[in-house]
């Protein structure tokens, strides 16, 4: 059999698909220059205070934290929260996009990112997200006295020392009970969230692939450490008959022949595959 070139082949996959799905993990986000917490050193080295008290990202992100010392809590949410306020989404981000509307059925992002780039990219909240692991904009009581949600956009994250990985401010509440407010986002042995939010985008997103016969996922920036992206790909490829585009730099390996690994990092390979589809063209 002869070796086919995977950009062509990747190329043609898109150019055939009925709908695109944009399956994206924390490897999505660093070419926009946010952190993506690849083990224990490059967590450390984004917070260095919690590498003097050498604590680690699952123990910093779990709801204990916020019973115990909400300050160190919200001063690593909060300090998360502004960095994505203040990142521009790459130009990678535009392309998937502009290939997702030349597909018939149109395009759907399913990622376990919480940082609402997708959105700040121009992908519509309302009918093309799927944030599997919540998002950091929205807000739950730590209780939770109910399932409600409120919006963080009044939270102002200067009150956050860097330096030391602390909010020291008034802590956000629940607007409903005065309770300690925390971010919507599923933690390290989290039986608090609320996942009404994610599970509703869920739901649109299964109805709408119900309808697609030649489903292509471009899966991007999604390793094995935290697999949920990776388990949602290859759903895609059981139930739809879907094949799958992966573009990670260091676990490229796909299931079939019939799949494409690129061992490129996002903006890389989203650019020489838009040059593949170009040449298509």
């Amino acid at each position: 059999m002869i070796n086919r070139d995977p950009l062509q082949h990747a190329a043609e996959l898109i150019e055939q698909a009925d709908a695109l799905i944009i399956a994206a993990g924390a490897g999505m986000g660093v070419d926009s220059g946010l952190p993506d917490f690849r083990g224990t050193t490059g967590f450390w080295q984004a917070y260095p205070a919690l590498a003097a008290a050498r604590l680690e990202f699952t123990a910093v992100a779990s709801p204990q934290t916020f019973a115990e010392d909400p300050g160190l809590a919200w001063g690593f949410y909060g300090h998360r929260l502004g960095l994505y306020r203040n990142t521009t989404p790459h130009a990678g981000f535009g392309l998937l996009r502009q290939w997702a509307e030349r597909v018939p059925l149109g395009g759907f992002v399913y990622t376990s990112n919480v940082d609402g780039q997708f959105q700040k990219a121009g992908f519509d909240e309302q009918a093309l997200v799927v944030e599997c692991h919540g998002s950091l904009h929205w807000l739950q009581c730590t209780r939770p006295c109910s399932s409600a949600l409120f919006p963080a956009d009044g939270l102002d994250t200067d009150v956050v020392d860097d330096a030391a990985c602390r909010w020291r401010g008034p802590l956000p509440r629940c607007p409903r009970c005065d309770a300690l407010a925390r971010p919507n986002v599923l933690m390290f042995g989290d039986g608090s969230w609320v996942p009404d939010r994610s599970e509703g985008q869920a739901l649109r997103l299964s109805r709408w692939i119900a309808s697609a016969r030649r489903p292509v996922v471009i899966e991007i920036g999604a390793g094995t450490a935290v697999p949920s992206v990776r388990h949602f790909s290859q759903r895609v490829i059981h139930a739809h008959g879907g094949r799958l585009i992966r573009i990670n730099p260091r676990e490229p390996q796909v299931p079939t022949s019939a799949d494409v690994g690129l061992a490129l990092g996002a903006l890389e390979g989203l650019r020489a595959l838009d040059g593949a589809l170009q040449a298509l063209r």
